[in-house]
């Protein structure tokens, strides 16, 4: 079982940086894949950026070339945690939102980074972040 605890959100101008961390703990040191949405009132949730143990990415178009999906794997074997990161640059008003760290621990197989909802079965509470004009 794995539990993820998300920190980092705030309020910040346009063309600001923010980076969100997500630290799971619990069962990490298997396969994973982990990723971050995010979600605006009465949208649905939309994946931003995912990766796996092997250090493969993936990105919606939005956000490519201006947020950096990565983690920290070296502390799992230890003491049964890794750190997801989201380094977001040139922020844009549209990226504000509630962002949410998701994991999937073993299960199936992506050939790449999945970003889509129902390939995750654990998720963080969420830290909001706000971007101003």
């Amino acid at each position: 079982q794995v539990h993820l605890v998300e920190s980092g959100g705030g309020s910040l101008q346009a063309g600001g940086s923010l980076r969100l961390s997500c630290v799971a703990s619990g069962d990490t040191y298997r396969r994973y894949y982990m990723a971050w949405f995010r979600q605006e009132p009465g949208q649905e949730r939309e994946g931003i950026a995912a990766i796996d143990r092997r250090g493969y990415t993936s990105y919606t178009d939005s956000v490519k070339g201006r947020f950096t999906i990565s983690a920290d794997n070296a502390a799992s074997a230890d003491n049964g945690k890794n750190t997801l990161y989201l380094q977001m640059n040139s922020l844009k008003p549209e990226d504000t939102g509630m962002y949410y760290c998701a994991a999937v621990y073993g299960g199936d197989y992506w050939l790449t980074p999945p970003l889509g909802v129902e390939a995750y079965d654990t998720w963080g509470q969420g830290t909001q972040v706000t971007v101003t004009s």
